[in-house]
């Protein structure tokens, strides 16, 4: 029986701007793609693993893929509730997957985004393997045995 992949999460918050939303008053469903940004951004800080740190060692981290699933609207002014969770994996990406709620605490939306390694010090070349920092945060917040 295969076992469930570890995860870690980090919970954060935004109020949907005016201009993020529609003529209907309504979040346009591409910004669901910058609120799960903002979660990915601030999952890094929390956990030790931003975009500055990946930098800091020669690493960047595109998206190669990004799914979302719409449930309920937002409305400009809501406070949106923002869960990024890290879904562990052996192969040299993240995965993260997200939860979007409202103000009642209704899912208004999920999805999913995956990242490689590129070393951008080079010619920007895939990694096949983890890059070395990267599983020595994994050690440090414990999705790997030491």
């Amino acid at each position: 029986m295969r076992s469930k992949p570890k995860e870690i999460e980090h919970t954060s918050k935004v109020r949907v701007r005016f201009v993020e939303t529609d003529p209907l008053g309504i979040v346009w469903h591409g910004n669901y793609i910058q609120y799960f940004e903002d979660g990915r951004e601030n999952f890094g800080r929390h956990h030790g693993i931003s975009y500055l740190d990946q930098k800091e060692y020669g690493f960047a981290t595109p998206i190669i893929e990004s799914k979302t699933k719409h449930k309920r609207p937002l409305k400009y002014g809501d406070v949106a509730t923002i869960k990024t969770i890290f879904v562990d994996s052996s192969a040299a990406k993240m995965i993260f997957r997200y939860e979007i709620y409202n103000q009642e605490n209704e899912l208004v939306c999920t999805g999913e985004t995956v990242q490689v390694f590129v070393d951008k010090i080079g010619q920007g070349e895939l990694w096949l393997t983890p890059p070395d920092f990267f599983t020595d945060w994994k050690k440090k917040v414990g999705l790997l045995d030491e």
